[in-house]
């Protein structure tokens, strides 16, 4: 199985001042996000910070696009908790190393293709219901938490909250009329953080979140018994997680493709982020998959290239290292700012304005999907939902479809040219389309605009010549492939299949 692993396309022209301050920027939002999750889930505020940082390095080198970014994202991470609360950090990680597993045989297997069957109504329900919750998990920083209660904040700390992200909201869109030299997000959270600091601003700041500082992440095999009943433990969550992870990573993917009007490839990411995981395992990560909205604060920044997400990556490992004292002091006020503009510039609002244009089954499948993602937080549950809806839909609609056009030859030889697909839901109509006791001795069923595409279908035409064959009637299939024929159980006489111009597809088989 060969895979082009080309890391970067020298090619591209590459705007370094661009990427890296994009990069600076991504690091700024990733951070409080990794950590809130973290402390959510009940790791250390550094297993967080260790996931972003491993999550975001391998995959903006290896990953399926440049300009997607990773990290220690909260779809993957919600799914671990059960697992941290009934047996603790090791057995966590040992699930983060087989999710990591999981998604590399999917990457090799190459099937991350097969991300093409999520319809373009799952795809408006998933970014909306993301949208939603990136823009309702900020309410959270207007909270603080006194004698281990958390209760709303209020007086002057609740108004300086507010007005200093009411600022933060101001300056990210008034800023690019000014100058594009430096990306908007970033240019805002330095300016409130000056304006903080000078002031001396009693606010919410990244320290009363956790402290961020510590070492380089150690390579540790995790701490379990390795047996039959450690597997059964851990491989459900790893397979849910890899398969959250793999789901939000492909629909951003092709997000960022929209976006871009460039493509990514699907099993290449695939590969970089059970890559990343497994390493996320070893070295005491949380994992993760790549983050819509810090993907679209890299976009928004002007980036393009690989180039950000390694800076960003880096720059996570370099806080944690060194720079902890002076990030530790960014108000949070201003993170929360601009990620509310990553909420509001996540939200399709295109979809709301097609809503009167759209089929009806299309908004019920956006709505299913946004309403799953954002009240059971379970993206994958929403997606396989959504498809399923979808593809119920189309088959539905498939079925209605088929016809035969009935016309009686010169030689007395009745005609049925069918057309529309033959499966499972269009047999009972196809069914009805003839008319054995009148018909004619010799009948003729033409397959030349059809397609016989299941066993269901094989049964509806086994079922039909028994009819015709029990009345004394010869029947002719014509356009059937080989494939058609060999599943056909009625090999009597009285079934003629034309050879010489049969189709050769294939049926599908259970």
């Amino acid at each position: 199985m060969s895979m082009n692993l080309k890391i970067f396309d020298f090619t591209q022209k590459v705007n370094y001042k661009t990427e890296i301050l994009a990069g600076f920027t991504v690091a700024m939002t990733m951070i409080p996000e990794s950590l809130s999750f973290a402390i959510l889930a009940g790791f250390s505020p550094l297993v967080g910070l260790y996931g972003a940082f491993i999550m975001g390095l391998v995959t903006s080198i290896f990953g399926g696009r440049p300009g997607l970014i990773s990290g220690g994202a909260g779809a993957t991470v919600i799914v671990l908790i059960a697992l941290m609360k009934m047996h603790g950090m090791e057995y966590v990680f040992a699930a983060i190393v087989l999710a990591g597993i999981f998604q590399l045989l999917i990457g090799l297997f190459k099937f991350g293709k097969f991300i093409r069957l999520v319809p373009q109504s799952v795809m408006f329900g998933f970014v909306n219901g993301l949208a939603i919750i990136i823009f309702t998990s900020q309410f959270e920083q207007f909270k603080t938490t006194v004698n281990g209660q958390s209760d709303w904040l209020s007086g002057t700390s609740l108004y300086w909250m507010i007005g200093l992200v009411g600022l933060t909201i101001f300056l990210v869109k008034f800023i690019p009329k000014l100058t594009k030299a430096i990306p908007a997000s970033l240019a805002a959270i330095l300016i409130v953080f000056i304006l903080v600091y000078a002031f001396q601003i009693d606010t919410k700041q990244v320290k009363d979140i956790a402290s961020i500082s510590g070492g380089l992440p150690m390579f540790h095999i995790p701490d379990i018994p390795l047996t039959w009943e450690t597997l059964k433990i851990i491989a459900p969550f790893a397979l849910v997680m890899a398969s959250v992870g793999l789901i939000e990573g492909l629909l951003t993917l092709n997000l960022v493709d929209e976006m871009t009007q460039t493509k990514g490839n699907s099993n290449r990411e695939c590969l970089a982020q059970g890559s990343a995981n497994m390493l996320n395992g070893f070295f005491g990560g949380m994992g993760g998959c790549p983050m819509i909205a810090q993907t679209l604060v890299n976009l928004s920044a002007g980036s393009r290239a690989r180039l950000s997400g390694i800076i960003a990556s880096l720059t996570i490992l370099t806080i944690i290292l060194v720079g902890a004292p002076v990030i530790e002091l960014v108000p949070m006020a201003a993170l929360t700012g601009v990620m509310i503009m990553v909420a509001l510039g996540t939200f399709e609002w295109a979809s709301l304005k097609t809503f009167n244009k759209m089929p009806k089954s299309d908004i019920f499948v956006m709505i299913v999907v946004t309403f799953i993602t954002v009240y059971l937080h379970n993206l994958a549950l929403a997606v396989f939902i959504g498809v399923i809806i979808a593809a119920l839909v189309f088959a539905w609609d498939n079925a209605k479809r088929i016809r035969a056009r009935k016309f009686i030859d010169q030689d007395g030889v009745k005609h049925y040219e069918i057309y529309g697909p033959l499966f499972f839901g269009s047999v009972e109509v196809f069914q009805e389309k003839f008319d054995l006791n009148n018909d004619p001795q010799h009948v003729i069923i033409d397959f030349k605009e059809s397609r016989v595409a299941d066993m269901s279908a094989i049964d509806a035409l086994n079922k039909l010549t028994e009819r015709y064959q029990k009345l004394g009637k010869t029947v002719t299939l014509r356009h059937l492939s080989n494939d058609c024929k060999n599943l056909l159980n009625n090999a009597a006489s009285i079934i003629d299949v034309n050879v010489d111009e049969d189709p050769l597809y294939q049926v599908a088989v259970e």
